[in-house]
């Protein structure tokens, strides 16, 4: 039995996603949570007491044809069997309690894409869930994925990069919460009943990085009459080439969040903090990342250029001007890396053309990422207010904070008889505005970050109409 399934396992790596998109199940699939997906509240259950809502009895319906969809796709993908039959259980159990708050703790803890990575695997994912950066509410979701493991890829993860519960993957096809800016898929995301003591897995859409950033990047360059490198010309028109530029870059990035000399919980998953404190930490592993790429390079490995490339371009066009002014910490840590490299002489805006310095630009770079490390160090023996203010100061040292500033005017500004976390109510939106430079930048790729929603490697970029 057990060669059997190894069997059907090796056959299902070697499928096409036209094999698992192009199945009549998955239709029938996406025609069902599609059709569940507007009947649901903010918080996933259904009342069915609210104008259009269906009756029970076709509710139950739809959702018994989500479950059997997904069992007749379980011949296609045998190694998510037991994923499937116990999505098929929470499915019936949300059913049978009536469509309240949905709980597919059982499914997810089933799901374990990252026990068994292998390059062209497929996977039909289904849950109730809120897409990052996506769809806020959480809809029940159904996307077709691949997972992205090349075997220089696994080298690298097994001798120098361990990151056990990184899984990069590319779309096959999706349902509309996915229709978004999301890139991620994360267990976090997924209504449960209680979360787990430890999530297992975080996967991201490679695919859906290196469009965006191919197109925000040619038309930024175009923009700004900057001059690239061939092989930075390369990378930008080759999708192939960005993927696996950026599955290297996230998955370094991604281990980063839990390395160096950090104050407990660095990421502040559980508190409160001002956005330039995610701001920072974002950075510093993008920075980390970059300076271990320049490692790479120096040893000769073909991916390490890229890299470089690619956080240097992303950080400094996509980041600041996409998505809103309200505590835009990716935006943040964009336009500080801009202003620091353009301090620093590696970066000029002279006769309205861009220059870098594409030596001297690495040196900087990495210089910055040893500044923010010095902060953490340091933060380990402050109180976290005064690491705050430090952070604050670091940042101030080179963007401008707004005029009405509280923080910018210094602890004797603030009521420091309150608890840190109600400091954070002093934080402006947009504490740091852009420059003239990136407001002026902002207007110019408006249309084409707008075309950039819902795309993929396969979907070309839309009319921002």
């Amino acid at each position: 039995m057990g060669e059997v399934l190894s069997a059907a396992a090796a056959r299902a790596d070697r499928i096409s996603g036209e094999d698992v998109v192009g199945h009549p199940a998955w239709a029938a699939l996406k025609q069902a949570v599609e059709a569940v997906r507007p009947w649901q509240l903010k918080d996933g259950s259904i009342d069915f007491d609210a104008e259009g809502a269906p009756s029970r009895e076709d509710a139950e319906r739809v959702v018994a044809r989500v479950a059997d969809a997904v069992g007749q796709l379980t011949e296609l993908l045998p190694h998510d069997a037991a994923y499937h039959q116990a999505l098929a259980a929470d499915l019936r159990r949300w059913a049978d309690d009536g469509f309240g708050v949905p709980d597919f703790l059982d499914s997810l803890l089933a799901f374990q894409p990252s026990a068994d990575r292998r390059d062209g695997r497929r996977h039909v994912v289904v849950f109730p869930m809120y897409t990052q950066n996506g769809n806020p509410d959480r809809n029940l979701e159904a996307v077709a994925l691949r997972v992205t493991w090349p075997d220089w890829l696994a080298e690298l993860e097994r001798t120098r990069y361990d990151n056990p519960q990184f899984v990069p993957i590319t779309f096959e096809d999706f349902t509309p919460g996915y229709d978004t800016n999301s890139a991620v898929l994360f267990p976090e995301t997924v209504a449960v009943r209680k979360p787990p003591e430890r999530w297992s897995w975080g996967a991201i859409f490679c695919d859906r990085e290196a469009a965006r950033f191919r197109a925000v990047t040619a038309a930024a360059v175009d923009t700004l009459g900057l001059e690239l490198p061939p092989e930075a010309a390369r990378l930008v028109a080759d999708q192939d080439l960005a993927q696996q530029t950026y599955v290297l870059w996230d998955m370094i990035h991604d281990r980063t969040h839990s390395h160096g000399d950090l104050p407990f919980d660095p990421f502040m998953i559980k508190q409160r903090a001002p956005f330039w404190m995610y701001g920072l930490e974002e950075l510093r592993c993008d920075l980390t990342t970059f300076r271990e790429a320049v490692k790479l390079q120096a040893e000769g490995h073909p991916m390490g250029l890229g890299v470089q490339y690619a956080i240097l371009f992303d950080r400094l066009f996509r980041f600041p001007v996409t998505g809103e002014r309200v505590r835009n910490y990716d935006g943040l840590g964009g336009q500080l890396l801009f202003s620091y490299l353009h301090k620093h002489d590696a970066v000029r805006w002279t006769d309205n053309t861009l220059h870098i310095d594409w030596e001297r630009a690495p040196q900087v770079t990495n210089q910055l990422c040893a500044e923010i490390e010095t902060l953490y160090r340091d933060g380990i023996d402050r109180p976290k207010l005064v690491h705050w203010f430090a952070a604050y100061d670091l940042v101030a040292s080179y963007l401008s904070p707004h005029p009405g500033s509280v923080w910018a005017k210094g602890p004797d500004a603030l009521d420091l008889t309150l608890p840190p976390r109600k400091l954070v109510d002093d934080v402006l939106p947009d504490e740091f505005p852009l420059s003239m430079f990136y407001e002026a930048l902002a207007k110019k790729l408006r249309e084409v970050i707008a075309s950039t929603k819902g795309i993929t490697g396969e979907r070309p970029v839309r009319s921002a109409a």
